[in-house]
């Protein structure tokens, strides 16, 4: 019987993508920075990193089926934050982004990581960018990297 896991190394040839929204910057940049730290902590250089910035959570799938289709990446990692308001705009766009970043995965087999926060307050959004819950940039960061080893070994037992 095989068994196959990923590992959390970066391999020298894989590139990973950090796509960012530029709405809420002081959630979204510590997860970039949190997520670029993990990478670079995991074996990645600076150069098998990109970070695209797009206005808000709702383009970060637009840029992941841009970026997975080029075939220059292992992994996709997508960063925002909605916060709920008065109205369903939060449910859309939350829900909208993450279904849109799950069908780019799902066609083209990269891994994409949904990294956008759906929280009711800001404080909740504080809490998971690096606050009592964590960084989800770097959850992110560690789901890609094992995901993109997971992917070679299976491709090359193909």
């Amino acid at each position: 019987m095989s068994h196959y896991e990923g590992d959390l190394r970066v391999q020298p040839d894989a590139r990973f993508a950090i796509i960012a929204s530029r709405w809420n910057p002081r959630i979204t940049d510590a997860l970039v920075a949190s997520a670029r730290d993990t990478f670079i902590a995991n074996g990645a250089d600076a150069a098998q990193l990109v970070i695209v910035r797009v206005p808000g959570a709702w383009e970060l799938p637009v840029l992941a089926h841009t970026l997975a289709h080029s075939g220059r990446y292992a992994g996709i990692v997508a960063l925002g934050c909605v916060v709920r308001g008065d109205t369903r705009h939060y449910e859309q766009v939350a829900d909208g982004a993450s279904n849109g970043l799950m069908q780019v995965a799902l066609q083209t087999g990269v891994p994409v990581q949904n990294g956008v926060l759906a929280v009711e307050t800001f404080e909740d959004a504080l809490a998971r960018a690096g606050g009592s819950h964590g960084n989800k940039g770097e959850e992110c960061a560690l789901v890609a990297i094992e995901m993109a080893d997971l992917r070679r070994k299976l491709q090359e037992q193909a």
